[in-house]
């Protein structure tokens, strides 16, 4: 089970980045261009500011805040799975590790204590699950911070263009 969910957790953060990484490129080319493009947030959210350039500035604030909150959920979707994933994996192991030392004492409770070859591969079998916890939790907790990372920058992007758009209505009036 813990492999599983770390291959599960390893696929979610590498499409998500790559995501990630084609929408950054999108919404950066968008804040370089006048045309607006609806395919991409920020376009999105310009189209917004567009639709509603006779309404007054707060009113405009509001609506663009809106649309970034719309966008929020496309951009940080996936990245709690792979935060859940990075803390659940451990605690995975931890289960395995109490489950496999219990069946070890029952059978020393059962066998008695005198062969410890027998008890050490029953250890050594309980502390693999451990291992398989935290070397899935490390690599999804750094990709975490990677994909959380790109979805933060997409994001701040999007509140630097719409501060920008308030601010030049804002001089204009």
């Amino acid at each position: 089970i813990i492999i599983f969910i770390g291959i599960i957790g390893v696929l979610i953060a590498i499409v998500r980045t790559l995501s990630l990484t084609a929408m950054a490129a999108a919404v950066n080319k968008q804040a370089k261009t006048d045309a607006i493009d609806t395919k991409n947030p920020l376009g999105r959210v310009l189209q917004v500011a567009e639709d509603n350039k006779a309404a007054d500035l707060e009113t405009l604030e509001l609506k663009i805040s809106e649309a970034i909150l719309k966008e929020r959920p496309a951009i940080e979707k996936g990245v709690s799975i792979i935060k859940i994933i990075g803390a659940v994996a451990p605690l995975l192991g931890l289960l395995g590790t109490v489950t496999g030392m219990i069946i070890t004492f029952q059978a020393i409770t059962i066998f008695g204590a005198g062969d410890p070859t027998a008890m050490a591969g029953g250890i050594s079998a309980a502390l693999m699950t451990t291992v398989l916890g935290l070397c899935v939790a490390i690599p999804m907790l750094l990709l975490h911070t990677l994909v959380a990372g790109r979805s933060k920058t997409v994001l701040a992007i999007l509140e630097e263009q719409a501060t920008g758009i308030v601010a030049t209505r804002s001089e204009a009036k």
